[in-house]
């Protein structure tokens, strides 16, 4: 091939190139009268893409080599005319290089492209600058435009136009290739080129051409809003099972799906082709926002219960976790979009859901009740699980109650709003209380097995109930005193018969015979054997259990001791019965330890009274019974009257001394602190 012909190609090859700000240093007749169209236009696009060392060397460079003069001749033929002036008017930067080159003809020169071959190759900002320059010059620099001149200004200025929105249409779904990623860096450029020449046209008194204002940031920005209606219109991702799912559901998720994907995009490769300044990753948020806002605006009012739900769940739930995830919280203002529905249309949507939760949840629970119902009427016995009776009532109602009212709480984003759920719970336990007592009363072969399975129930639903906050204060307050009642009628009927069997060893207690050791130890093996048999509910509801046996009976045992039937008339007598009164506590105490029980302050009453037996200095006795009475407030005249009573050495004068001192000293220091009651259920006669 010629050299001529090389060296054109090479020309040809090497656009787009950058112009020089010392350019003008050129004194080319044919580069001043090429200078008008074009000139600057790739400096203004792509000026901080080249370092300032390199900028200082062309400059030097330049300025030591005298420019080449034209060779343009008429003589040559128009090809070789056209490229000497190619070569000639352009401007061109040389290289560090250049003196090595070995040949004047093989110095690479650039060339700019036409507005076309910027087109082509999607350089937008340097079409678009090339297109401002002619504007200036048309309409700035010369006196009166030049009709044709305008009339091909302004179809390129169209051509243009219809590329950068083209770019713009596919800024959701780039290719990674470094040009689609380039082409809509370039078309940012060229709108903010073409904002800053609206601004211009704006302090200028003359009359602008047809196409100003060009107005490119506004359509921008309806073009992108478009694109985000079409892609939600549309959304490309699969909806996954639509099988079970109702038409609005399955459009929700599948715009969820998109949503989600889409803004992932933005931040990932969009925001890099924008400046900061526009703030791109909140426009995208924002149009996607009010896009979903107006669906949902559509279809609110005409939800079922299923798709209210659902679409409660999505706007409070679902949507906020898309916005939360870190990358995207990071580059948008999730505060500033606001609620997707407005309250108007919010709470008629809540109340419904609230509602059907409520309804649902009723349906469950009474359905839980209605199968313990049945089992009981079939005569089956509640299964065993680690040798306790069990019973799914609890274990699935409060199961029930969690999730739903847990739920709720997430989506309606107010605790007090979901615990509304609960408010019918109390006519469920009062449904509940009446299948308990049922049981008790019938009285069945397996009631107690019921008893005791129903015990483990009432001891969750209590801890469930104090511990959680789902629960109205109310629905709370009601409950509570329920299930009291039901775990003291368990804890009569399975002890009840506990007291027959003992019933005759507690008549010995306070009698000359229980002076004897071997009358006691009966009382503690029936005892034992009792306690074997009330095993079968849940460790802590039998501890409960026979924490109330022991204290029944302490109370027996006292109650006994103060009937009076013996006196102790001198102090080896009064020391015996002390002996004997601390050596019952300890050992009832330590069988119901055994078993498990907790209450260690039943030991210390009777080792009190104990104490009251063995004193006889009247000043120690008063001090003592006054010990006995702070510590259980509930100790009356006529417990102290029949304690002193055993004590048959004391004349009536000390016994009345005693009396009126402690009560007068309990009086004084009486408090409003809890305590807990014993003498109150130890009845007393006479005295």
């Amino acid at each position: 091939m010629p050299r001529f012909d090389n060296t054109f190609n090479r020309l040809r090859e090497s656009f787009p190139w950058r112009r020089k700000k010392e350019v003008d240093t050129l004194p080319s007749e044919d580069l001043k009268e090429e200078k008008g169209v074009g000139d600057g236009s790739s400096a203004t696009c792509l000026e901080n893409e080249e370092k300032k060392e390199d900028e200082e060397s062309d400059v030097s460079s330049l300025k030591s080599k005298p420019p080449t003069p034209s060779k343009t001749d008429p003589s040559m033929p128009r090809f070789d005319n056209t490229f000497n002036r190619l070569r000639e008017s352009f401007p061109w930067r040389r290289k560090k290089e250049v003196d090595t080159l070995p040949s004047e003809d093989l110095k690479e020169e650039k060339v700019t492209p036409t507005f076309e071959e910027y087109l082509e190759i999607q350089a937008f900002c340097e079409a678009t600058q090339q297109l401002i320059d002619r504007e200036k010059h048309l309409f700035w620099e010369t006196a009166e435009a030049n009709k044709e001149a305008v009339e091909k200004l302004a179809a390129d200025h169209k051509a243009l136009e219809e590329r950068v929105w083209q770019t713009l249409q596919q800024s959701l779904s780039l290719s990674s290739e470094e040009a689609s990623v380039s082409a809509l860096k370039s078309a940012v450029k060229a709108i903010n080129l073409e904002e800053e020449q609206d601004q211009l046209w704006k302090q200028r008194s003359q009359t602008p051409p047809a196409w100003r204002p060009s107005e490119w940031k506004k359509r921008h920005d309806e073009v992108l809003q478009k694109l985000v209606n079409g892609r939600m219109d549309n959304p490309s991702s699969p909806t996954g099972d639509q099988v079970n799912q109702s038409s609005i559901q399955a459009d929700i998720q599948s715009m969820d799906r998109q949503l989600k994907d889409d803004l992932q995009w933005v931040v990932e490769k969009v925001k890099n082709c924008y400046p900061p300044e526009m703030d791109i990753c909140n426009f995208y948020a924002r149009q996607y926002h009010q896009t979903f806002k107006a669906r949902l605006r559509k279809i609110v009012g005409s939800v079922d219960d299923e798709d209210c739900s659902f679409l409660l769940r999505w706007v409070k739930e679902s949507y906020p976790e898309i916005l939360e995830k870190p990358e995207l919280t990071s580059n948008i203002n999730t505060e500033a979009l606001g609620n997707l529905l407005p309250d108007e249309l919010l709470k008629p949507l809540e109340e419904k859901y609230l509602s059907n939760q409520q309804s649902d949840l009723m349906i469950y629970i009474d359905r839980v009740l209605d199968e313990a119902k049945k089992e009981w009427d079939q005569g089956k016995e509640p299964t065993r699980d680690d040798g306790c009776y069990a019973s799914a009532v609890a274990y699935d109602v409060i199961q029930f109650i969690n999730d739903i009212v847990t739920s709720a709480q997430k989506i309606v984003r107010d605790p007090h709003k979901a615990q509304k759920i609960t408010s019918n719970l109390t006519d469920f336990m009062q449904r509940y209380k009446e299948f308990h007592e049922d049981v008790i009363k019938q009285n069945k072969p397996h009631s107690k097995a019921f008893i005791k399975a129903n015990l483990s129930c009432v001891k969750q639903f209590k801890d469930f109930l104090v511990k959680h906050d789902l629960f109205l204060e109310d629905v709370q307050k009601n409950c509570l005193p329920v299930l009291t009642e039901m775990k003291q009628s368990a804890h009569t009927y399975l002890l009840t018969p506990v007291h027959k069997v003992l019933k005759p060893h507690y008549q010995k207690v306070g009698t000359n015979d229980w002076l004897k050791k071997n009358t006691f130890e009966k009382l503690l093996n029936s005892t034992e054997e009792e306690l074997q048999q009330l095993q079968g509910s849940s460790q802590s509801s039998y501890q409960e259990l026979i924490g109330q046996l022991y204290q029944e009976v302490a109370e027996e045992y006292v109650r006994r001791l103060l009937k009076g039937e013996v006196k102790l008339k001198d102090s080896n007598q009064q020391q015996k019965a002390y002996e004997t009164v601390k050596e019952n506590a300890e050992k009832l105490h330590e069988l119901f330890a055994e078993m498990g029980s907790k209450q260690d302050w039943l030991k210390e009453i009777l080792t009190k009274i104990a104490e009251v037996l063995k004193l006889q200095d009247t000043p120690a006795i008063q001090m003592q019974i006054v010990s006995l009475g702070s510590a259980y407030p509930d100790l009356s005249e006529k417990h102290i009257s029949a304690l002193l009573k055993l004590k048959a050495n004391l004349s009536k004068a000390d016994k009345k001394t005693i009396k009126t001192t402690v009560l007068d000293i309990l009086k004084e220091s009486h408090t409003n602190a809890e305590t807990r009651a014993f003498f109150s259920k130890v009845e007393v006669v006479g005295s």
